[in-house]
């Protein structure tokens, strides 16, 4: 039987990660790491069984000195049951199979143990796509694929659900980064390893004219005041906790010990005094 193709060239992603070569090149890595170390001063609970999926160990063997570093394959080499943190950390947005990484990192949690992800958003390099796909079209007369789709927070959140995590939680921070011009952005994601690995990307060089255009349309659409050009990153950050019993947990419906028009200083009306439209059938 065939397999289908995966989104993703996994050899391509290891090969594009191999090239990283300077520490400074990977700031988003860097900020990413010290923004989920504040969050986790936040929450009321010492963890001593930490695992970290990710590419870059050197990102966190200092914040997490004792972490179990785990590489970002298909098959997580985690062990079931046994740590009460897991951080799955700007690895995600390249997985083939998201929901698959976040059923695994649950399974390596104890009860109510945290889990915590962090990958690019939808808003994540917005400019450059549009410019990108302007310039192929006007140079090429047709789109190649170059950008990997990258999720909106909605449909990023529900997979927490999906990976049978209790009290998800779904929020993303914004980073922008201005550039000489949008050949010296390419060239910073290219040194960051985070450059086209999709399945179905073109396999020849592109035609030098497509990236001229690219950078004449960037300026033109985005360009600031001091010439610079803006690059626009977001990093969505996914909460959930493994299934435990002390957990808040929804009230059952008609519990309530007050009615919500009390609380609102209003006066309720009954579902049966309303008329709900009936909706033709097309």
């Amino acid at each position: 039987m065939q397999h289908p193709t995966q989104l993703f060239d996994r050899a391509a992603v290891l090969q594009k990660r191999s090239r990283v070569k300077n520490r400074a090149d990977l700031f988003l890595q860097d900020d990413t790491a010290d923004e989920i170390q504040e969050r986790l001063t936040e929450v009321n609970r010492t963890f001593t069984d930490v695992a970290i999926v990710t590419p870059f160990p050197e990102i966190w063997a200092d914040r997490f000195p004792y972490a179990t570093i785990i590489a970002d394959d298909d098959l997580l080499a985690l062990p079931l049951g046994q740590f009460d943190l897991v951080i799955h950390a700007m690895a995600l947005h390249w997985a083939n199979d998201p929901v698959g990484q976040i059923i695994q990192c649950h399974r390596a949690l104890k009860s109510d143990g945290l889990f915590i992800a962090a990958l690019f958003g939808g808003q994540t390099l917005s400019e450059l796509r549009a410019a990108l796909s302007e310039a192929e079209i006007a140079v090429m007369g047709g789109l190649s694929p170059r950008i990997a789709p990258m999720g909106e927070l909605r449909d990023l959140g529900a997979l927490l659900q999906r990976g049978g995590l209790a009290l998800p939680v779904a929020d993303s921070a914004v980073k922008t980064v201005t550039y000489q011009s949008a050949l010296h952005l390419m060239r910073d994601l290219r040194a960051m390893g985070e450059t086209n690995t999709l399945s179905d990307r073109l396999r020849k060089p592109t035609n030098r004219k497509v990236f001229a255009k690219t950078n004449e349309i960037y300026h033109s659409a985005f360009g600031q005041t001091d010439g610079r050009i803006p690059a626009t990153f977001e990093v969505v950050y996914l909460t959930g906790w493994a299934p435990d019993e002390s957990q808040q947990k929804p009230m059952r419906p008609g519990s309530a010990a007050q009615r919500l028009a009390d609380a609102l200083g209003t006066d309720e009306t009954k579902l049966s005094d309303f008329t709900i439209p009936r909706k033709d059938k097309s």
